[in-house]
């Protein structure tokens, strides 16, 4: 808590792995698989991946598309109050806290247009649960969001065609960080 604490306060902080980690993991990968130049698509912290990758490996990339995402500027993007809520809860302790959990979490990122029932996301939770439980997963991934900073500026660089596609009504990345 207190790593994202000053991190989401400005303050440079240290974490073992950062979006430009990922970046180079998923060029690093497509290597080991052989693959030349390719479009690269991503949502969420996916789209920041992606934009990390289109900044440190340019020649690489034939396009972007970054979905529902944002560029680390702290003034664009932000989640409303009650995404930042159900987002920073404590994790859960159970299999079937993590199920209730991710049904009320998703009644407030989800869809509105288009909301999955309680038992598709149950369902899905449920699986994911079982496949792996790592909950501070989630603590380390919003520290490497964070510690890796705004990408605006270097974003401004990047000569690749782009798509960006975002929702009108995101809750957790608001529409200015599609913007």
């Amino acid at each position: 808590i207190a790593l994202m604490t000053a991190a989401a306060s400005g303050e440079p902080v240290s974490v073992p792995y950062t979006l430009d980690d990922m970046a180079d993991d998923a060029v690093g990968l497509c290597d080991a698989l052989g693959l030349g130049d390719a479009h690269f698509v991503g949502a969420s912290m996916g789209g920041m991946i992606v934009q990390a990758i289109a900044i440190r490996h340019p020649h690489r990339v034939v396009s972007m598309t970054s979905i529902m995402s944002t560029t680390g500027n702290p003034n664009v993007g932000q989640a409303t109050p009650a995404a930042m809520t159900a987002l920073m809860a404590p994790p859960a302790t159970s299999r079937d806290e993590a199920i209730e959990r991710g049904k009320q979490s998703a009644r407030i990122v989800g869809s509105p247009g288009y909301p999955a029932g309680d038992e598709v996301v149950a369902a899905r939770i449920a699986r994911d649960f079982d496949r792996c439980f790592y909950p501070i997963g989630v603590a380390r991934q919003m520290l490497a969001v964070m510690a890796t900073g705004d990408r605006s500026e270097a974003l401004n660089t990047v000569t690749a065609p782009t798509l960006v596609i975002h929702g009108e009504d995101d809750p957790l990345v608001t529409l200015s960080g599609g913007q």
